[in-house]
């Protein structure tokens, strides 16, 4: 009963801490629903969540997460079980902090943004002094690659990009967390000069232990440590071609036989030398998530082999010896599986104490008695509990999103498409309130970015705001997307016109469900989805209303040409040609990816935002989108900010655009008045 009472308290705290600060800023909050039969504001479904990515401390004493406190941005709060005790850290300006780990019971490591941008600062505090932390590293690009277990104070970190040393790659160092001297400078700031440029510099060169050598074969892209936090692999890029490096105990860099084109690394094993990884399976089968050597390639032990769908997620690990008890991944939807006989049993507890929810551990005390949960459904936003299993008890910590009722929100069902090749791939179905055959309601198709990454079953803001707006919303799954690779060539993970093709298979079979309104169906996307929407409009001109594309690209021949100017530092525009091959000795092909060239096929309105300062896709895409437009006399509307990357982070600018969308969507899919009138 005691830690029940102490789980109240903290969820309580959490809620006076926000309302606190939201108080001093002068903004009115509120953390309930909306009433029953009022419309849920744009702002409901966009807020960021009050409460996100729970730690626990290796004794088990304190909870650390990063809490938003009603001026969209995160702040660092830590929470003593024992006495109640809060602690808050936050920056001045437009800083977040977007990431923490604990390295030991007192001492946290944390993740400074600028801007809603990563990479401003690496930084380091300790419980009973949190808002006195002190500057590890800035500018550096930094990247966390492990802690190691015989040292926690002694962190690795990838410098990935070091801005004050020329922009180099500054390799992997050990960096001293127990120099606890070192302002953070924020060089932004119009004070700034350059004097303060020195001190950071000086600063991060006073915090490196030693820089191991970097692997030679190429552009590194990615290191990997050893489950106890050891340097242990290095990923490099040589013209397009991807390889594996181990570390070797004489501190030098081995290639590994391991074929990165046909293997996937998921992580490190439990021996030297050893990864987790997806390899190709028998023919038509999924492929193989086991153990391999990376010394040989030979293969070990299988961990899942899964009759319908490749491994996507991500492992589990003991906290103490870092060895593998679990994993998580998905299928149609999510999927866990233990190793291990008693987790599976906690699992199994878990699983009935939190009936139609998806139960996840996200960490755990070292002594295992301890854990922090995830609960989540298709209409429930992540809520985080703790659970005592020595005990039995088990608390509320946070609702992420108190103001939204699951019970207005709707269900996210799992439509089975076919390809016009003959593979079947999932989609997601969202249906407004009142959809049916009998009434069929207009449609958003909404392809995820990328394309390498995948839609996955659980609670969207985005897709719950447009079926609240009477829309039926489709999330297709299309090849390149995690868990369907092995039903295609290898190739086709850049077939960018078939991937289109799929969006436009899985578009068709839901109109000839019934349930969609044929002539009134819009594509929407960012990203990569973005470059979907817009080949959607430009190679279907009668299949759809209209487009919305966000923070997109569109014409990859002048992708390739911007990637060029960084392709000694970049590995992007090596694995581009390799992949895509030379738009000079190519042009059909570019021409016929590049949906940008065929803006005269479209005959439909298209809204066209981006954000200014995307260091992802170049804003440029869009400009010239929008100069073609102009030019073929395309009704269009244009939203360009300043202050945004890839995609609008800031909350007031997500909710200007999503109000623009809002408009913009009523007035090109509103129903004929002969139809409305019927209806």
């Amino acid at each position: 009963m005691r830690h029940l009472i102490l789980a109240a308290s903290l969820g309580a705290a959490l809620l006076l801490v926000a309302t606190s600060h939201a108080a001093n800023s002068g903004k009115d909050r509120r953390d309930t629903p909306p009433p029953a039969g009022k419309p849920i504001p744009i702002e409901d479904f966009f807020r960021p969540p009050l409460w996100i990515r729970p730690t626990i401390n290796p004794a088990g004493t304190h909870i650390a997460g990063l809490v938003e406190t009603g001026d969209d941005h995160y702040r660092l709060l830590t929470y003593e079980l024992q006495s109640q005790k809060i602690e808050v850290l936050g920056g001045s300006g437009d800083l977040d902090i977007y990431q923490h780990l604990w390295l030991d019971d007192r001492r946290i490591l944390f993740f400074v943004s600028t801007e809603k941008l990563y990479g401003l600062g690496l930084l380091a505090t300790e419980v009973g002094r949190l808002r006195s932390p002190y500057s590890v590293l800035q500018y550096a690009g930094a990247t966390l690659v492990g802690v190691p277990a015989n040292d926690r104070t002694r962190p690795l970190v990838w410098m990935r990009n070091e801005s004050l040393e020329e922009g180099r790659d500054g390799g992997v160092a050990i960096v001293n967390t127990n120099i606890k001297t070192g302002p953070f400078v924020d060089l932004s700031r119009s004070t700034s000069d350059y004097h303060a440029a020195l001190l950071v510099r000086e600063n991060n060169r006073k915090h490196v232990i030693k820089t191991y050598p970097q692997p030679k074969d190429g552009i590194v892209y990615h290191y990997l440590a050893d489950r106890q936090g050891a340097l242990a692999f290095g990923f490099t890029s040589n013209r397009g071609e991807p390889a594996l490096h181990r570390f070797t105990a004489e501190q030098t860099w081995e290639r590994s036989p391991i074929d990165l084109e046909n293997i996937d690394i998921v992580g490190a094993g439990h021996d030297p030398d050893q990864v987790v990884a997806l390899v190709p399976g028998e023919p038509d089968t999924p492929r193989v998530l086991r153990f391999l050597d990376a010394a040989t390639g030979q293969p070990g032990d299988v961990l899942i082999q899964d009759q319908e769908y490749d491994f996507s997620g991500g492992l589990y690990r003991q906290p103490v010896t870092g060895r593998i008890l679990g994993a998580f991944y998905d299928r149609a939807g999510p999927q866990t599986v233990w190793f291990d006989e008693n987790y599976r049993a906690i699992q199994k507890m878990l699983n009935e104490s939190f009936p139609g929810q998806i139960v996840r551990i996200v960490d755990s005390n070292d002594a295992e008695t301890l854990f922090l949960i995830v609960t989540y459904s298709d209409r429930h936003p992540a809520t985080y509990h703790w659970v005592d299993i020595a005990k039995k008890s088990a608390g509320l910590i946070k609702n992420s999103k108190p103001w939204i009722d699951p019970a207005r929100m709707r269900p996210m069902q799992i439509l089975r498409y076919k390809t016009r090749d003959g593979h079947q791939l999932d989609a997601y179905v969202t249906l407004p309130e009142g959809a049916s055959k009998k009434s069929p309601a207009p449609l958003i198709v909404l392809p995820h970015g990328g394309p390498w990454v995948r839609d996955r079953w659980g609670f969207d803001g985005e897709v719950q705001f447009l079926a609240s707006r009477g829309y039926i919303v489709m999330q297709p799954n299309y090849r390149g997307s995690p868990g369907y690779n092995w039903k295609f060539p290898l190739q086709d993970q850049w077939e960018f016109r078939k991937m289109h093709d799929d969006v436009t298979d899985a578009t068709k079979m839901l109109i000839a469900s019934g349930l969609a309104d044929p002539s009134r169906i819009a594509i929407m996307g960012g990203s990569f989805g973005a470059y979907l929407a817009l080949s959607g409009v430009a190679h279907e001109p009668s299949l759809y209303r209209c487009a919305v594309t966000i923070a997109g690209v569109f014409d990859w021949a002048t992708v390739m040409k911007e990637e060029k100017y960084d392709q000694f530092d970049k590995p992007s525009y090596s694995r581009l040609i390799r992949k895509l091959g030379d738009p000079k000795q190519h042009k059909e092909k570019f021409d016929a990816i590049s949906p940008l060239r065929h803006v005269a096929n479209v005959r439909v309105p298209i809204f066209v935002a981006h954000g200014k300062e995307d260091r992802v896709a170049a804003i440029s895409e869009s400009k010239r989108l929008v100069d073609e437009l102009e030019r073929h006399r395309i009704p269009h509307e244009k939203l360009f900010v300043s202050g945004e990357g890839h995609g609008m982070a800031h909350l007031e600018n997500q909710i200007d655009l999503y109000r623009r969308i809002e408009t913009f969507l009523a007035t090109h899919l509103a129903a004929p008045a002969s139809s409305a009138g019927s209806r």
